[in-house]
Formats: structure tokens, C-alpha cells, sequence
């Protein structure tokens, strides 16, 4: 499932002329300047809950295109956060934080994936800040 979901992302980036990534504004014609970031990593998604799941529950996380779980970033940005949550990692354009942040809250919200201390208190100064 992973692995059509990405194909079809890759497929449309791959039709597209030009490309603006999210998290830094920038904007790409070569889809190699592109990686697919999951919102809230797997390793995160790991530790705060999914490593309870069911297989099949682990791959609908991993491939939901219907959340904002899915986004198609700058490959160097998206090397930068690796699985880092709010608390150690934002997006460099800072106009972003707040979709950010909703988008976190959103995903961990739908998964009743935990949130620790450290991170609810990241969140809530940048929602504060919103």
C-alpha cells in the first residue's frame, strides 16, 4: 500500500511543471528535489502508540493520503527533521508553523497517538502564538 501510495505522489510530482514545498517555500521542476515526509514520523507514530497496532493499522497510518500525514517536501528539509517532533524540529518558513502544528495535532488526535509533555508544551506556545 506504502508503495502505491508513493508512486501516485511521485506520478503527480512527476506531471507537475513546477513544485512549492511547504515547509520552506521553495520551488522545484525536478522531482529528485522532492521527498515524500510523513507529517508525524513513523518512529514517532511508533513510540506514541502504532507500536500497539495491528499490521494493517500500521499501513493505513503509513499510506494516508486523506489527513495531512502525507506531503511532498524538499528532500534536504525533510533529511533535517527526520523524527523529530515540534519540541526539537519546525518547517524554516515560519508562515507554516501554525498549519504545521494544526496539521500534528490532527494526525495524532485521529491516531490517539500520545503526546509527551515536551511536545504538548511546544505545541501550545506555537498555537499560542497563532
Amino acid at each position: 500500500m506504502f508503495v502505491e501510495a508513493l508512486h501516485t505522489l511521485e506520478h503527480n510530482i512527476e506531471h507537475l511543471l513546477w513544485y512549492t514545498a511547504v515547509y520552506d517555500g521553495a520551488t522545484w521542476t525536478d522531482k529528485s528535489d522532492v521527498d515524500i515526509d510523513h507529517m508525524v514520523p513513523l518512529k514517532e507514530a511508533w513510540v506514541s502508540g502504532a507500536r500497539s497496532w495491528t499490521t494493517a493499522q500500521r499501513q493505513a497510518f503509513a499510506n494516508d493520503v486523506t489527513r495531512p500525514q502525507l506531503l511532498a517536501v524538499t528532500d534536504n528539509v525533510n533529511q533535517s527533521k527526520g523524527d523529530k517532533d515540534p519540541a526539537n524540529w519546525m518547517p524554516p518558513l515560519a508562515s507554516y508553523h501554525c498549519t504545521y502544528v494544526r496539521a500534528w495535532i490532527t494526525v495524532k488526535y485521529y491516531y490517539s497517538l500520545t503526546i509527551d509533555s515536551t511536545e504538548k508544551t511546544a505545541l501550545t506556545n506555537y498555537l499560542n502564538a497563532c
